[in-house]
């Protein structure tokens, strides 16, 4: 008979210590996709299929009034993933990576994996230049990660095939497209999802982070064949854009990626796009449903918190601008559901003004970790338990224009939008989003708003270094 000694009861102990840590830790799954704008059916949009982002929305609390503090890939998740605002991680651009400006900073994966998680990446969370980093590390940071993996599909590997509609563009920035014949399984994100099964799979009885980088629907706009035909492009309805409105804005509020207007007198050209956008994201959800139902069936979803997010909203000619890049609602505002299975859903929404950069306090504060001291954003907590209360936040969005070296600075609360280009010497916009919820009525000037005016520079100046 084996004898029982001191040390070895000791180290039983321990690892039963630890075991019981384990149980008690929550996993995370952070669903991330790209160029995600509010075409959703839980959003509203009856006319776009998403039933499993719809369905993930029942679990728990959709934010109406999210914003990035970049609309720009890189920029937007460099904030985000820091939990640093924009002054302050200095990324603004989309080849400086976010060690040179801040080295020493935790990330949020970090954050877990510091604290025994097991931090795996699948697809894009960091930046990669899509698609061209499509099957690379990209701008990804090592440090924050256990696992990672690049997948790389079919989508990928027939770019010959990809229609593009705007020829002087690559394809990284142009409105480009393809129906692709190829399977879920066989594309980048279908490979993506199955990889995140997997680890699912292998880590299910440990504590994970899990992050999930879906690269639908940033452009080229590849889905399979079947995702397009759930769409006829004739039934789309394009927003109402009147080129003379242009003078009712600073220059430098549009976008500088496409020209302003573009296929004004080419409505079909429109269509087509926006119809290839809409396809992508009914396969992004697809793909969303896959890993909601393999957390079902592992019986792994009472443990998870889940997180859905995109890195900033996205333009399909609203104010005759493409994409993103700009300081208009449709390109600041992000979807954004949480999930935590120990609160109640709250399938109607919270309208508060939240920021992306609310992410990395939010899940370190419902996964009962510590709080690193840099964050700047604010936990959502008491707003996935009652949506309804008061919140006083703003968001803060900017975006700077680098051929001309002009920051373009935009504070959004429950009414009003407020945006100085140049600190205001190159244009001031100020809209009431409660009566102009599509900003098509500047009221900078209007002298009833005087006092408005003063409070938002106020409110702005409030965030800046």
């Amino acid at each position: 008979m084996k004898k029982i000694t001191f040390a070895s009861i000791l180290l039983l102990f321990i690892s039963l210590n630890l075991v019981a840590q384990n149980l008690q830790k929550r996993n995370v799954l952070f669903i991330a996709t790209d160029d995600l704008n509010m075409a959703i059916g839980c959003y509203g949009n009856d006319f776009v299929k998403t039933p499993n982002i719809d369905r993930l929305a029942k679990r728990g609390v959709k934010f109406t009034n999210a914003h990035c503090q970049i609309p720009w890939c890189s920029p937007s998740r460099s904030s985000l993933l820091t939990g640093l605002r924009p002054d302050s991680v200095k990324i603004f651009d989309l080849d400086t990576h976010f060690r040179q400006t801040v080295p020493n900073v935790v990330t949020l994966p970090q954050h877990f994996k510091n604290n025994g998680y097991h931090s795996a990446r699948i697809g894009k969370i960091f930046h990669y230049n899509n698609p061209s980093g499509i099957g690379t590390n990209g701008l990804d940071d090592s440090l924050s990660w256990n696992e990672r993996v690049n997948p790389i599909g079919q989508g990928k590997l027939e770019e010959d095939k990809i229609i593009n509609l705007t020829p002087n563009k690559s394809l990284g920035s142009a409105l480009a497209y393809w129906p692709s014949t190829g399977t879920d399984e066989e594309q980048t994100d279908g490979k993506v999802a199955t990889e995140a099964i997997r680890i699912m799979n292998e880590r299910k009885s440990e504590p994970f982070f899990l992050a999930v980088g879906f690269f639908s629907p940033h452009v080229p706009l590849v889905a399979p064949k079947k995702y397009f035909d759930l769409y006829d492009a004739n039934n789309i309805v394009l927003p109402t854009v009147n080129p003379a409105d242009s003078v009712k804005y600073p220059k430098l509020a549009f976008n500088p990626t496409h020209t302003p207007y573009l296929w004004q007198d080419r409505p079909d050209l429109k269509k087509t796009i926006i119809h290839a956008y809409y396809a992508s994201i009914s396969f992004v959800d697809a793909q969303v449903g896959r890993l909601l139902d393999e957390l079902d069936r592992l019986g792994l979803a009472e443990n998870t918190v889940i997180v859905f997010w995109s890195d900033h909203g996205y333009q399909l000619s609203e104010h005759g601008q493409w994409m993103k890049q700009s300081l208009w609602e449709e390109a600041t505002k992000s979807p954004l559901i949480v999930v935590d299975p120990k609160l109640p859903a709250q399938y109607q929404g919270c309208s508060r003004t939240v920021e992306l950069l609310d992410i990395y306090p939010t899940l370190t504060d419902l996964c009962n970790l510590s709080k690193p001291n840099h964050l700047m954003g604010a936990s959502l907590k008491p707003l996935l338990i009652n949506p309804l209360q008061k919140w006083d936040r703003a968001a803060y969005t900017q975006i700077l224009r680098i051929k001309s070296n002009v920051m373009g600075r935009s504070v959004r609360t429950e009414k009003w939008r407020y945006t100085e280009w140049g600190n205001g010497e190159k244009g001031i916009e100020l809209y009431d989003l409660t009566i102009d919820p599509k900003e098509q009525n500047n009221l900078a000037d209007d002298a009833d708003l005087k006092k408005v005016r003063t409070d938002m520079k106020r409110l702005l100046l409030k965030n800046k270094d």
